[in-house]
């Protein structure tokens, strides 16, 4: 009994240890946040943290994430959403996925080869990073993320792309033009290290 006891008590430190591990990580750009709020279900939805540390949420905008804990976010997050609801809602953060922790020199591995990284934002139904195969088109890349939210403003996709010289272009994608077949952007291949961003609709849009 001693030894079962014994037992007992050092596993419940290591759980203990490592509860008080996941509430002191402090969230970095390219994680992945899964936000659940009980009162409204159709906010449920993984977040990915932004090249600028920020997470957004419908009705509650753009929240600072990147360096804070799970418990900060969710303070935010709540203290945020509030003026939307009659009462406090009851808002639950968690870490979904870590970001990828590349190797020294930012050299790829010969495996990483074989796909391509293109990062989901904002209104998709599965945000963050997709590993998809060479030859993927825009239009195929946005049925393997199963669409988009029913927020999403789907006229003014987003596409970011890191030219040879280094800058950033953005190209404006119509996604109802292209299911339409009034726009052929649906078929371009993705790039590597390409972000596509689905904004939150305006009023009336």
């Amino acid at each position: 009994m001693t030894r079962l006891a014994t037992m007992f008590a050092f596993i419940l430190t290591l759980m203990t240890a490592a509860v008080a591990s996941a509430q002191d990580y402090k969230i970095r750009r390219g994680d992945t946040l899964r936000i659940e709020v009980i009162e409204d279900s159709s906010l449920n939805r993984a977040v990915l943290v932004s090249p600028d540390g920020r997470i957004s949420v419908p009705l509650a905008g753009s929240i600072k994430a990147a360096g804070l804990t799970v418990e900060q976010v969710q303070a935010q997050l709540s203290a945020a959403l509030a003026p939307q609801f009659a009462s406090a809602p009851s808002v639950f953060v968690g870490i979904q996925s870590l970001a990828e922790a590349r190797p020294s020199g930012g050299s790829r591995t010969p495996a990483a080869a074989a796909t391509v990284d293109v990062y989901l934002m904002g209104e998709f139904m599965t945000p963050g990073k997709a590993a998809v195969s060479p030859g993927t088109t825009v239009l195929q890349l946005f049925a393997q993320a199963k669409g988009f939210s029913r927020f999403a403003a789907t006229k003014r996709i987003q596409l970011r792309r890191i030219g040879p010289d280094g800058t950033e272009k953005i190209y404006n994608l119509n996604y109802d033009a292209i299911i339409a077949g009034k726009s052929s952007n649906g078929q371009v291949q993705v790039q590597d290290g390409d972000v596509f961003v689905a904004p939150q609709r305006r009023m009336f849009e």
